[in-house]
């Protein structure tokens, strides 16, 4: 079993990745995606307190979606503040929230195989309008999963690491403040991707 993972800097490219994957065979429980909810106005009043991947506060706002997309919850993660989250990494992630685990977000990214470098840079990202999509796949499902998932343009850890660090940030920090829609709306407009 290994767990892939990218981040895309459009919601709607993550999302059409996952129809991808479910379409490929892929269950909804293998999938995770998370984004800061300030990403699409759908989301705009999705309750902050429900739980994660339980339907509640989201799951009617996306329009009937089928498999993952229909089990999406909202929660607030320390350091990226609200999010939009479905699937196993959601679990994780408010189990650590919940339980003051140190490293949250960055740590359950660990915990899935990702470099702790690229994770911080996941977190950031996610903080700032990106949109994290996770995998489990099996050993012989690795390469029709990679060729979904590099189909679309996911973020290059290493090059937005070293963007962010051209700026000043070191790596992820929990007690950062939110990013607000306009934030995102800049940072998106910042890289074009509007």
């Amino acid at each position: 079993m290994q767990t892939l993972t990218k981040v895309y800097e459009r919601h709607d490219v993550a999302r059409q990745v996952v129809s991808e994957l479910e379409t490929a065979g892929f269950p909804a429980s293998s999938i995770s995606l998370l984004a800061n909810k300030g990403v699409s106005d759908e989301y705009a009043d999705a309750d902050d307190t429900s739980e994660a991947g339980t339907g509640a506060g989201v799951g009617a706002t996306v329009g009937g979606a089928a498999g993952l997309l229909a089990g999406l919850g909202a929660l607030a993660i320390p350091g990226v503040g609200p999010v939009v989250a479905a699937g196993w990494l959601a679990s994780t992630v408010i189990g650590a929230v919940a339980g003051g685990v140190a490293g949250g977000l960055v740590g359950a990214l660990i915990d899935a195989d990702v470099p702790e470098d690229h994770a911080h840079v996941y977190s950031e990202a996610v903080r700032r309008g990106g949109t994290l999509l996770s995998v489990k796949v099996e050993d012989n499902d690795v390469v029709l999963a990679r060729s979904i998932l590099d189909r679309h343009a996911a973020i290059d850890p290493v090059h937005r690491g070293s963007e962010y660090r051209e700026s000043g940030w070191k790596q992820f920090d929990p007690a950062a403040s939110d990013f607000v829609p306009e934030g995102i709306e800049v940072e998106q407009a910042a890289r074009r991707v509007i």
